[in-house]
């Protein structure tokens, strides 16, 4: 029996690794951390097919025998308590699967061994940690991401393993082909290597163009420009026609990733536009976007297409504010320049004498607003800048021209 190509070509080293440099190339910080034989607990995280389980198994083969698999989804604490007594004397290597479904009682059972380091944890997630893991996990872990593949680069690599099984790839496959693999795979390596084989399996020693291929894959070509990341360009003009209003640009991009089949990332694509782009301006449609994806993820598509319009409809049309997107990153760029300051004593009840302010509440006040200290000292604010573009924003204009008002009077 023959294994599938995927398997039979899964990387062996870090050398075969593609796409991921930034980890595993010659000054990666992974490759660094096997040559210096000193393994840290992490959590890797990135979308589906792109390496995550692959760069784990490579750093087990290289920590040893005491490497140990656990899925936090379908395994239990028992099978947890089994791998740290077999590893309890020598250490033990720990990859755990879906890190962010772990249950509370494995993971107190789990922190303080690695807090000791006798459990090295390797963590593979498809979300962000940031968001989806414990903070107990978190605190105790480094965390990579890694990057999905360029096209080139799979394109590139698809045509290697094409050269290297030859013998067993015995089709003389187009070089439009490799492209339509390229998209149709959204760039997940695995899914592009299984397409690969099962075009030249259906097609031994003969000549494959693109109509072949996609008889084969069934999944549609758009136009691929060979020298574009087409489908994030897809999500791009979607992007960007409801942020210039053009409602039928919208729907017609909308239309194009539609018959790609990723709701997933239509709808985390709207949910971006929802907050990003409209925002301050009409409020109102990031309540709307979170029931068009309920109702997205309950119909599935077809069906799904309706929903989609509409909010899609909806973002077009709607006034437009970037001042809470704005605003954010200000904050950011400032912590980033200065590093984060001190917070005032007298607004996190702690007594210290290194502070003679009292805390004064708020709600004791005319107008339920007292002037007092909120920032660090050092820390200059005055992130936010109000659109006037809708209704909302700009009550929440005149109403922030009121409190700096109010305060303004307490001075004098």
């Amino acid at each position: 029996m023959q294994r599938p190509l995927a398997y039979r070509i899964r990387p062996q080293s870090f050398d075969d690794i593609v796409g991921q440099d930034h980890l595993v190339g010659e000054q990666g910080v992974l490759r660094r951390m096997v040559e210096n034989g000193k393994f840290f607990s992490i959590i890797l995280y990135g979308e589906a097919g792109i390496g995550k389980t692959t760069i784990a198994q490579v750093l087990g083969a290289h920590y040893g025998p005491s490497t140990f698999t656990f899925n936090a989804s379908t395994d239990n604490k028992a099978t947890l308590r089994q791998i740290v007594e077999a590893g309890r004397n020598y250490g033990a290597l720990v990859i755990v699967d879906e890190i962010h479904r772990m249950k509370k009682d494995i993971q107190d059972y789990l922190l303080p061994h690695v807090e000791s380091g006798d459990i090295i944890l390797v963590g593979l997630t498809t979300n962000n940690p940031y968001h989806s893991v414990n903070p107990a996990v978190r605190s105790r872990t480094n965390i990579y991401r890694l990057k999905m593949i360029s096209n080139q680069e799979l394109k590139k690599f698809l045509k290697e393993i094409k050269k290297r099984f030859k013998n067993d790839l015995t089709s003389n496959i187009q070089d439009e082909v490799f492209d339509y693999i390229v998209q149709s795979s959204n760039r997940e390596i695995r899914t592009a290597i299984n397409m690969l084989e099962i075009i030249d399996t259906t097609h031994p020693g003969e000549s494959v163009d693109l109509e072949k291929a996609q008889k084969v894959v069934q999944s549609p070509s758009l136009g691929l420009d060979k020298d574009e990341d087409h489908y994030y360009s897809l999500l791009s003009a979607l992007q960007k026609s409801i942020r210039g209003s053009d409602v039928d640009a919208s729907l017609h991009y909308l239309a194009r990733l539609i018959k790609l089949g990723d709701l997933d990332s239509i709808l985390r694509r709207l949910s971006v536009i929802a907050y990003e782009d409209v925002g301050l301006a009409n409020p109102t449609v990031f309540a709307k976007m979170d029931a068009a994806a309920n109702a997205c993820e309950r119909l599935g598509f077809p069906e799904a297409r309706i929903p989609l319009a509409a909010i899609t409809i909806d973002l077009a049309l709607s006034p437009k504010s970037n001042s809470a997107y704005l605003a954010v990153d200000k904050a950011l760029a400032e912590l980033d320049a200065g590093g984060a300051r001190k917070v005032p004593p007298h607004i996190i009840n702690i007594d210290t004498f290194e502070d003679s302010e009292a805390y004064q509440y708020p709600h004791d006040y005319e107008h339920h607003i007292v002037k007092q200290r909120y920032l660090p000292k050092g820390v200059k604010g005055g992130y936010y800048r109000p659109a006037t573009t809708g209704k909302y924003e700009r009550a929440l204009k005149d109403r922030l021209e009121k409190i700096r008002n109010i305060l303004d009077e307490t001075d004098d």
